[in-house]
Parts: C-alpha cells; structure tokens; sequence
C-alpha cells in the first residue's frame, strides 16, 4: 500500500519540529540529557507515527497512536537516575512525555492544543523555575556525617545544634570505631540555616571528619 504524503501533512511534520526546538532549546539551555535534537525528534517521531495511524488504520487510529505513549516511557525512564538522597531527570523525562503529546496533538490536527500546550510548557520549564527554587532554599534536604572522639553525649551536643538553628533532623546510623564516633543525620531546613550550621562545623576543632 502507497501513502501520499500531502502538503497538510508537510506542514504538521514542519511544526511538530519547530515546537520541539522551541521545548529543546530551554533543555539543552539548561545542560539537560534530553535537549535540543532530542525534543525535536521525539515530537516529530510522535506526529509521523500518529499521522501513520490515521492512515495505515483510518477506522481505528488509536491503535498506533496508544503504542507511542510505551515507547515515550522507556525514552523517559532512560533519563531518571538516583544522585545521592534525590532523585535527578524527573522534570526532563515530563519533559519528553508532554513534547511526545504536542506532536500527537500537531499530528491529528489540534493545532491550537498544540500551541497552547507548548507555551505552558515553556512557561513551566522556564518562568517556574525561580518559584521550585525558592521553595527549594525554604526547605533544602542534606545529609551530614560527623567524625570526633567519643564522649558520652557527642552527638546529643550536635542535635542540639541542629536544633538551635531552627533545622529538622533524622538520626542515621551511629558507629563506634576505636576511640571514634562516627553520626550521620539528614537535615531538613531552609538554605541560609545550613550554611550556618555548616561554618559552626567548620570551624569546631572537636570535629575530625565532617562531610556535607
């Protein structure tokens, strides 16, 4: 069987490439895994195989078109990896879901979905950014391992520093090694209370190891 590829579907081939490079350019601005080519191929790819179910089945086109949702999955997966006490690539692999629905949305000729559509995802990938990291600095998560010779009461005396900065904390693992003691926490605040936190230890000559 023959397809013929017409000027209409040209164009929604066209555009679902100049949405993806608008989406791409703000990721690999950022120095993300999936940035420009990516984004722009991943809407491309999306609006062919949606115009490819249209045609190939015309009487049930979602049957292609479901497909693309599992195979955009996989694509997002790739870029999730664990980075210390967070997870990372969370907001690229949303990324690659909502360009994989501009396209279908360019493919089957939404094309006002698909525009509206994309300015919120700019809007969010951009304009938010500043509001997740202010919320960020408000309540930052960070691990802390403390080394120093063992008295009874050590790390009592460091929660309770913890505590006199106005920080949350959750005791970790306690080990006893020789004449040292070894405490990790993790340590809930806002931003400038660590920073705090971290120049007091810093600056304590009890503290043989410290890492932040």
């Amino acid at each position: 069987m023959t397809f013929v590829l017409i000027p209409e579907d040209l164009l929604k081939i066209a555009l679902a490439v100049v949405v993806g490079a608008v989406i791409g350019a703000e990721r690999e601005y950022r120095n993300k895994s999936a940035g420009f080519r990516t984004v722009m191929l991943i809407t491309l790819g999306s609006s062919i195989f949606t115009l490819l179910s249209q045609k190939i089945a015309p009487d049930n086109p979602d049957r292609i078109a479901a497909n693309i949702l599992t195979g955009i999955g996989f694509i997002g997966a790739g870029s999730i990896f664990r980075d210390d006490s967070r997870m990372s690539g969370l907001t690229t692999a949303a990324t690659i879901w909502a360009a994989a629905s501009l396209g279908m949305a360019i493919g089957s000729g939404h094309y006002a979905l698909a525009l509206g559509g994309t300015i919120l995802i700019v809007f969010i990938l951009y304009a938010m950014m500043s509001v997740e990291q202010w919320i960020d600095r408000s309540n930052r998560v960070r691990k802390y391992k403390i080394v120093c010779e063992y008295h009874h009461h050590t790390l009592q005396h460091y929660e309770k520093v913890f505590e006199g900065l106005g920080l949350k904390h959750e005791r970790g693992t306690q080990t006893r090694v020789g004449t040292e003691i070894i405490g990790n926490w993790i340590v809930m605040g806002a931003q400038s209370k660590h920073e705090k936190l971290i120049q007091k230890l810093l600056s304590d000559t009890q503290i043989k190891e410290f890492d932040f």
